[in-house]
């Protein structure tokens, strides 16, 4: 389906700087402009990710932090951050999942972005790249159900940071999209993003292929570019209006709710009695 939804926060957990220019920048570009807060959270600074040998980690984490932070005001994001785990060793443990679920609670997002973690072997000349997966296994595990189960990383509310169930997880995939997002107005801000990032560029000019990318995506969708997701929808759109995603909040809203029925019902049971 073609999408037109615009969460009110949304927040987009990834590997790398330049993750998710490549992957979603034009839909969070566009929610931005229709008045979304947006979060970047990366899981590293990208410290193995330039090929100079005369650049230490230290200097090419200021270098990937510096792009990713432009890359982020040139799309609109309200905010980014970077947890510092080892690139090129990202491993989707414990304690990354309880870091992204403090994030996750922190800023509550309506929407998580995440990419696709069964992807392995992308295309006959490209394996997905070991953090990206790892990334997308923390990020879908941190989601649900540990982010929205009160009675999970409990110690997170000694920081006032009490459980929030996301309304919907947009996974970043390559195929099988099921919702299209429509970039035709914010591509040339996808790709400004992406030049941001110009330790990655080494003089190539992406913007042909991420254009072709996005073109073909969009194909027979009368749109000219899109950005394509599968989606998952873990709050109704009845309960998030009761709840905007706190847990604690919908159990005891059912729970009145079912009172209210109950009552009704036993004073149906005694009008009939008569």
């Amino acid at each position: 389906m073609t999408e037109i939804y615009t969460p009110k926060r949304a927040m987009a957990i990834f590997a790398h700087p330049d993750d998710i220019e490549f992957s979603c920048a034009g839909t969070t570009a566009r929610w931005a402009r229709e008045g979304a807060e947006i979060s970047y959270l990366m899981l590293t600074s990208g410290d193995v990710g330039i090929d100079d040998p005369e650049i230490d980690k230290q200097k090419a984490i200021e270098i990937r932090e510096a792009e990713a932070r432009k890359a982020a005001e040139i799309a609109g994001a309200a905010e980014i951050k970077f947890l510092g785990q080892p690139d090129g060793m990202l491993e989707a443990t414990m304690e990354l999942r309880k870091m992204l679920v403090r994030e996750i609670r922190r800023f509550k997002p309506e929407v998580v972005i995440c990419g696709d973690p069964t992807v392995t072997l992308a295309s006959e000349s490209y394996i997905n790249h070991p953090d990206h997966r790892a990334a997308a296994t923390a990020a879908i595990d941190a989601v649900f159900p540990a982010a929205g189960q009160p009675t999970l990383f409990t110690e997170l509310e000694e920081e006032g940071l009490s459980a929030h169930k996301p309304r919907k997880v947009y996974i970043s995939s390559w195929s099988e999209q099921t919702h299209f997002v429509n970039i035709e107005e914010t591509m040339d801000i996808k790709i400004a993003a992406l030049r941001a990032h110009e330790s990655q560029m080494n003089g190539w000019d992406p913007e042909p292929m991420v254009r072709e990318w996005a073109a073909e995506t969009a194909k027979g969708k009368e749109m000219a570019y899109a950005e394509g997701f599968k989606v998952v929808t873990l709050v109704s759109d009845e309960d998030w209006e009761t709840c905007q995603g706190d847990p604690v909040k919908l159990y005891f809203a059912r729970k009145e709710q079912r009172a209210k029925q109950a009552a009704e019902n036993s004073n149906l049971d005694k009008k009939d009695a008569h």
